[in-house]
């Protein structure tokens, strides 16, 4: 074989796309989370921001009252000058803005990327957590109910994502944990209205799912997928992060309880409109009550 045509082979070969076990080209992209996890540390202090003073010749009336150990301060002060309120967009503007595509979906007007769930996380000293799941993807009108090897309490305090597709998603998630003597106690009485769907055989190694009820339609499988790619991948620092987040939750619950908050006193300022500025419309009648 001729060297030139040696070489050309070897370039198609290097440059040829990687492919899955099922023949598809690999995707390059990876679920995983931008940024940092949060993991109790507490945020950078803020700037403080102004106080408000009133000078003592502006109160022109206050009262004070007691009220569960603390001051309740109410005081009518020389009326401030406030800016004048923003001005709406026109109707027309509006609409046309509200109907721009979104960049994360694929139809205008469609958003995937928003996750709502619903979780509770069953821990047993003899076996893994398992997760019972409830998803709904905004925009989709559907949603489904699944058990999860993945310990979902490690989702707290995450806000969003990157899927494996390269699209960002987002979540807000209510959960619960509920502690039992044994894995096998879920399945007494399952049959009972109200109980959770039965306990399935789930693999283990890698986190994963199996739906109970209704099928889910694709693009909620894909948001169900997405959640178990990130949590496969980022586990580490995902369980890092939950665990510096109880550390933290742990010591300002110890904190408060050894040195509970005191009631702060309270200043309210208000102050009446001059007539000349309520609106022809607003302003009482000729002889009316003021």
């Amino acid at each position: 074989m001729k060297p030139i045509l040696l070489l050309f082979l070897a370039v198609m070969a290097s440059v040829s796309p990687v492919l899955s076990q099922d023949g598809n080209p690999a995707s390059p992209n990876t679920a995983y989370i931008p940024g940092d996890v949060p993991d109790g540390s507490p945020p950078p202090p803020e700037a403080p921001l102004p106080k408000f003073t009133v000078a003592p010749e502006d109160i022109l009336a206050s009262e004070t009252h007691e009220q569960n150990g603390r001051k309740i301060t109410t005081q009518r002060i020389t009326p401030i000058e406030l800016p004048a309120p923003a001005v709406a967009p026109p109707a027309a503007l509006a609409g046309s803005i509200n109907e721009q595509p979104d960049a994360h979906s694929g139809e205008q007007g469609r958003d995937f990327g928003f996750l709502m769930i619903s979780a509770t996380v069953f821990r047993s000293p003899d076996s893994p957590p398992r997760t019972l799941v409830n998803l709904t993807p905004q925009g989709t009108g559907g949603s489904a109910t699944f058990w999860s090897s993945a310990d979902f309490a490690l989702f707290t305090g995450l806000a969003s994502f990157i899927d494996s597709d390269g699209n960002s998603r987002s979540l807000m998630m209510g959960w619960d944990t509920q502690q039992i003597d044994h894995m096998s106690d879920l399945m007494v009485n399952q049959t009972d209205e109200g109980g959770p769907p039965q306990l399935p055989a789930i693999p283990a190694g890698k986190a994963t799912f199996v739906i109970a009820g209704a099928a889910p339609t694709a693009e909620t499988l894909a948001a169900i997928q997405a959640l178990h790619d990130v949590y496969n991948n980022e586990y580490e620092r995902l369980k890092t992060g939950y665990e510096g987040r109880e550390r933290a939750r742990i010591a300002k619950e110890a904190e408060l309880k050894a040195h509970p908050p005191k009631p702060k006193d309270i200043i309210l300022n208000y102050w009446r409109i001059p007539d000349a500025a309520v609106p022809a419309a607003s302003a009482p009648a000729e002889g009316g009550a003021k």
